[in-house]
């Protein structure tokens, strides 16, 4: 559908008149979850009243007044817990097409529920009043029959409950307002006992009983609501791991282990070994933070700016709203958390606009779902993986976000190459000049980028990432003064409660992956799948990576990019390192495999909410967006064969790597297409699959043949076109 530039006498001035101010408008809205309660009247301030405190709560502990740790991430989960059974419905909501009201016994019955939940809080005030009256530990009874036994009761019971109470969506369920008073119980009594030299019981015969009961009831609060903002795929794998540390005994071969009671395991889970251990450590402090500062910059417009910016500067190339996507997804991506929230937020718009200059639905959905997927690998932010990498391996984070810059180009390069042949091929137009905002008007706004240069400017200065995250946050509010939506009082306000909303699935998947991690650790199998690839090393080291691939992407799918990572990392990652791989390499392996967990069939969540957008085949748009995202599954071979590609060696070596990388991916985004500078024959293409992964290989010896089959296709292609050879051609702008 190749469209002819207009020509006429006073077009272009024409065009220019009636260029839109801006084209994304609304891409900063809130999304609203299905299951997500919309509250009104006293309702309504108080659940805005608790995120805000919530919000201002990690600020104020992070700059200010700093809280012991262990104690800090306890109110961390159980603020979210409170919040997210507020605010997220267990199921769907009455009088939403035929859904019916729940009967009045059944409300009774919830409200009863109240009685052991607020039973076992109160009882943690009156064990504190016994420790501050010189008690050494609580007796055994009190702690089963007064605590454990109705918070466990209570919780189970709510959280069945809860699957089937169906009220309107105005209203606070009665199951849920228990399961609140159990998240407060589950705090009270942990903070309560970490606060003694009990806590050094943890994990032995000699720690509390109640612990184990405090334990349980906050796992189970975790993964139910895991459950509503994340889906059921965490749960079910979270649930196979605390299986397995019962069943573990049991099991032959090299899964078998001597086995964990009860109150050995549980007395240690929700500790820094486990729930309160590294996932928790970032969610309570960098991701916290970081979503504040992209709730400030949703605040004040950023994110309509972004992709404005993202339209003047590529819309009018061949396939335009397809290369606006990759902009706008990379620039989104920084501030965005999730793949698939990064789709949501930018498809809706970019989609309908793709199809409208001639992709197929299952193409818009595959480029937008590709695209918003490399969000998280993209510097400085790179969704949260980042900050969970610094804290497992100890790296400085301003290196590992260094080191990602490389493959990051190379990941949105191939994307963008991918999209701009087949556009070529497709004989696709960009958008009209009229169709799309002035780029000397947009230039002028270019201060909104301010922020995120303050925060790298931070950084790369030496200031710790919380410091520069709240510069960066307080900057934020100060350059929306100079722009058209400034930033009051009440927008201040209104940006700390989307923060604390915005929290809560990031939170609560976090909590969700430290159990595993919790898992991983005290069973210690870990230990035995790094032996298992040890094993396999000894035949073959790639045979090792790719089974390591396997198991990281079998690992992420259906999970978000943090809580896939952090589990890979716990499982994967210390075998690679055994096996002889540096852990900066090692570690990038497993994350960017579990970032692309979102594109890979058959669960690819950024492919299956780009498809809902498309209204394409979820499955089809999953295998396109896993042809468009193909880069993505070279490149982390790319850094175990050529470490220069994270910046590990000279100047020289990672010049040349980078080069010959960046025409290795140009090649096989061609070879996928079927097109480089005209139509590629069956042969030519095979030819230049051949020249993609000796470039891509980084050797001396492949990067100069491949270097030369690139070269000779090249002057083939040119030939071609010069000698009348017949490829379609596109208007590009």
């Amino acid at each position: 559908m190749s469209n002819s530039p207009d020509t006429r006498p006073g077009a272009s001035e024409e065009a220019v008149d009636k260029a839109p101010e801006t084209i994304a408008d609304g891409v900063d809205e809130e999304v609203v979850e299905s299951n997500r309660r919309l509250y009104t009247g006293w309702q309504w301030l108080l659940f805005a009243a608790l995120a805000i405190a919530y919000s201002s709560f990690h600020l104020i502990s992070l700059n200010v007044y700093p809280m012991e740790t262990w104690s800090f991430r306890i109110v961390h989960i159980a603020g979210a817990l409170i919040l997210g059974y507020g605010l997220y419905a267990g199921t769907r909501f009455a009088g939403e097409g035929d859904v019916p009201h729940s009967p009045a016994w059944l409300r009774w019955v919830s409200f009863a529920l109240l009685v052991p939940a607020g039973y076992a809080l109160f009882q943690v005030f009156r064990m504190q009043q016994m420790i501050a009256d010189g008690a050494m530990r609580i007796d055994p009874a009190i702690e089963a029959w007064h605590y454990g036994y109705p918070l466990i009761f209570a919780t189970a019971a709510a959280i069945l409950l809860s699957w089937g109470y169906r009220q309107v969506r105005e209203k606070l369920s009665p199951p849920d307002l228990v399961l609140m008073v159990s998240a407060l119980a589950v705090a009270g009594y942990l903070i309560l006992i970490f606060g003694t030299p009990l806590r050094a019981s943890t994990g032995t015969s000699f720690a509390p009983i109640g612990i184990s009961y405090a334990a349980l009831a906050g796992s189970l609060l975790i993964l139910e609501l895991t459950r509503r903002v994340a889906g059921l795929a965490l749960v079910i794998i979270s649930a196979i791991f605390l299986l397995y540390v019962f069943a573990g005994p049991y099991l032959p071969g090299f899964l078998g282990y001597p086995g964990l009671s009860f109150n050995r395991f549980f007395s240690q889970v929700y500790t820094d070994a486990g729930i309160l251990g590294p996932t928790t450590a970032v969610s309570s402090t960098y991701i916290i933070l970081f979503i504040i500062f992209a709730a400030f910059l949703q605040a004040s417009k950023v994110g309509d700016y972004f992709v404005n910016f993202a339209f003047a500067a590529a819309g009018r190339a061949r396939g335009g709203p397809a290369k606006v996507s990759i902009f706008a997804s990379g620039l989104m991506g920084m501030i965005n958390g999730t793949s698939a929230g990064n789709v949501v937020s930018t498809g809706s718009l970019t989609i309908p606009l793709m199809k409208k200059v001639g992709y197929p639905s299952k193409s818009a959905g595959a480029i937008e779902a590709a695209a918003s997927t490399g969000g998280q690998i993209m510097p400085p932010i790179m969704g949260a993986g980042a900050f969970i990498m610094a804290e497992i391996t100890g790296i400085p984070y301003t290196e590992i976000a260094v080191a990602a810059l490389i493959p990051a180009i190379l990941y949105f390069l191939s994307v963008y190459c991918m999209v701009d042949f087949e556009a070529a091929r497709k004989g696709m137009r960009g958008m009209r000049k009229d169709e799309i905002p002035l780029f000397s008007k947009l230039v002028k706004q270019v201060y909104l980028f301010a922020p995120i240069i303050i925060l790298i400017a931070a950084l790369f200065m030496g200031y710790s990432v919380i410091r520069a995250g709240t510069l960066a946050t307080a900057s934020a509010a100060v350059v929306s003064w100079i722009s058209p939506h400034k930033m009051g009082i009440r927008a201040i306000l209104k940006a700390l409660q989307l923060a604390g909303t915005m929290a809560i699935q990031i939170i609560a998947v976090c909590a969700c992956a430290g159990l595993i991690v919790g898992v991983i650790s005290l069973t210690g199998v870990g230990a035995r799948f790094s032996s298992l690839l040890l094993g396999l090393a000894g035949f073959s080291q790639l045979l090792a990576l790719f089974f390591a691939m396997c198991i990281s992407i079998l690992l992420g799918m259906g999970m978000p990019t943090t809580a896939a990572y952090a589990v890979a990392a716990s499982v994967v990652a210390p075998g690679l390192i055994n096996i002889g791989i540096q852990p900066l390499v090692a570690h990038f392996f497993v994350f960017y495999f579990a970032v692309v967990s979102a594109i890979t069939p058959p669960v690819a969540l950024a492919s299956y909410a780009a498809a809902g957008i498309s209204g394409a085949n979820a499955m089809g748009t999953s295998v396109a967006s896993f042809k468009i995202g193909l880069a993505a599954f070279i490149v982390p071979f790319m850094f175990f064969y050529s470490p220069a590609m994270l910046m590990e060696g000279s100047a020289l070596q990672i010049l040349r790597v980078g080069l010959t990388a960046t025409l290795g991916i140009v090649l096989l985004a061609a070879t996928v297409q079927a097109w480089f500078f005209g139509p590629v024959k069956a042969w030519q293409r095979l030819v230049m699959l051949v020249g993609a992964i000796f470039m891509i290989y980084g050797g001396i010896y492949t990067d100069v043949a491949g270097l030369a089959i690139g070269v000779l296709m090249f002057l083939m292609q040119r030939g071609l076109r010069g000698g009348g050879g017949t490829p379609r051609t596109a208007t590009s702008g």
